[in-house]
């Protein structure tokens, strides 16, 4: 082999949605770990998914159906992180649907992610300043030159990119002065699904251009001036990078918390910085530092618990029930049956795709589970792995082997098949036990058993 299975599996999760067996036979059989990073930050190595296709098969513009998309790309695509990097970016520059009610303006804001995470920040944060979605969702739009609004440069300052304590109130009117002007053309047909895109638009009559002093700066500036600025400061390297600490290695306290609460990998943190500053914001190079530092690759047992999106992209991954477009992806979503509102699992688990709760996104980490919650989660993974005759399902089984393998070996096998799954060693005696039980019982159907009972386990909630 050459590279170590554990710990590509562990990559695999983190920076992307799980692996099948297949996959990690074949990486680890003949990649790297370098080289599979290398492949992971570089995804334009490897063919995009032919949504035109995949289209074909999911029609309709209702969220739901959209979300079901994004699934579908999330399960099946060969560059796991350029999804993983636009649900980053749509957790920490949240924008819902329930203020706009406009379809297209949210849909091509991922799509934008999509195109833009894994390049420099200073390109993400001015592709973020122009997006219809996010002018409208942060009332730049209503930002004049003879009334600013400040709305969209304050949240550009405490939450996208320096956090609080860093900034001034004087430096947050500033940024918006000299945001004046961006705006987007309001798109025709509203209702009922609103099928035009709305576009960016600069509009120079309305464009403060009076001099501004910012973070100690002083010109003529406008938006773009102003995210140059942000860009070089070192507190945007760290909260960028305690953003990514957050999201790929550990889970961290609420972002409010972090002026008072240090992270919790200090020296990481401040490789991550350096890293950032050196390469002006290049997200590929601070990614590569990331996932090739050993706080990353010894991180299995630190708690990261998989947000709703990461669980049910992992399960559908694992039992291959939509390697192929599939009817019914979207009912993960929100749908209606028989017309009446309808959650589905990601809802129900705290996570509606392109709507979040407020301009701070999601709640991450523990947040995700309560009694209700972790109930919802491990009920939606025992009902996935339930059809033994899944394609992912029966690939499992049939590679689990026969029940009289001695259960120790079972349970590793299962916990390999299964993306190389980490347990406690309490759960992993609970599960040779109930391997014993099964053989004792000379189930016929005792491989699927042990299957759903591995995925049963409170362990699998984490990545």
């Amino acid at each position: 082999m050459k590279s170590d299975r554990t710990t590509v599996a562990h990559l695999l999760r983190r920076a992307g949605f799980g692996a099948t067996p297949a996959q990690l036979n074949y990486l680890t059989e003949n990649k790297s770990y370098d080289e599979i990073v290398d492949d992971l930050v570089n995804p334009e190595k490897f063919d995009e998914i032919d949504m035109s296709f995949v289209e074909r098969y999911y029609g309709g513009e209702a969220v739901a159906i959209h979300v079901g998309k994004w699934l579908y790309r999330m399960a099946n695509t060969e560059r796991p992180l350029e999804e993983k990097m636009s649900l980053f970016l749509h957790q920490i520059f949240p924008v819902a649907w329930g203020k706009s009610e406009h379809g297209p303006s949210i849909y091509r804001e991922i799509d934008m992610f999509r195109r833009v995470g894994l390049t420099n920040f200073k390109n993400i944060l001015i592709e973020l300043s122009k997006d219809p979605a996010m002018l409208f969702w942060l009332d730049n739009n209503e930002n004049h030159k003879d009334e600013i609004n400040e709305n969209y440069g304050r949240e550009l300052l405490e939450l996208f990119s320096m956090g609080v304590g860093n900034y001034t109130e004087d430096d947050i009117k500033n940024a918006a002065r000299a945001f004046t002007g961006w705006t987007f053309k309001q798109p025709l047909s509203l209702y009922p699904y609103g099928h035009h895109e709305a576009d960016f638009v600069f509009d120079e009559n309305d464009h403060d251009y009076e001099e501004k002093t910012f973070l100690g700066h002083k010109g003529n500036f406008n938006g773009e001036d102003i995210i140059e600025i942000i860009v070089s400061e070192p507190a945007t390297a760290t909260f960028v990078s305690r953003h990514l600490y957050n999201f790929f290695i550990e889970d961290e306290v609420q972002v409010p918390s972090w002026e008072t609460v240090d992270p919790k990998d200090p020296q990481l943190i401040e490789l991550l910085s350096d890293t950032f500053l050196q390469y002006e914001g290049d997200m590929r190079e601070v990614l590569k530092v990331l996932f090739n530092s050993e706080s990353f690759k010894n991180a299995f047992d630190k708690p990261k618990v998989k947000s709703p999106t990461e669980l049910v992209v992992g399960v559908i991954k694992q039992t291959g029930e939509f390697d192929n477009p599939t009817p019914g992806i979207h009912e993960f979503a929100v749908t209606s049956l028989n017309g009446s509102p309808f959650e589905g699992p990601l809802a129900i688990m705290g996570q509606r795709l392109m709507n979040p709760p407020t301009v701070e996104g999601w709640h991450t980490g523990f947040e995700w589970i309560n009694s209700g919650t972790l109930s919802e989660r491990i009920g939606f993974v025992e009902k996935q792995f339930s059809d033994p005759n899944k394609p992912g399902v029966k690939e499992i089984i049939d590679r689990v082997g026969s029940l009289d393998t001695d259960p120790d070996t079972l349970v590793d096998r299962c916990l390999d098949l299964l993306g190389g799954l980490n347990v406690k060693d309490e759960t992993r005696a609970s599960l040779v036990k109930y391997a014993k039980e099964l053989q004792n019982m000379k189930d016929t159907s005792g491989i699927h058993h042990l299957i759903q009972m591995v995925t049963s386990t409170v362990d699998y909630q984490f990545a």
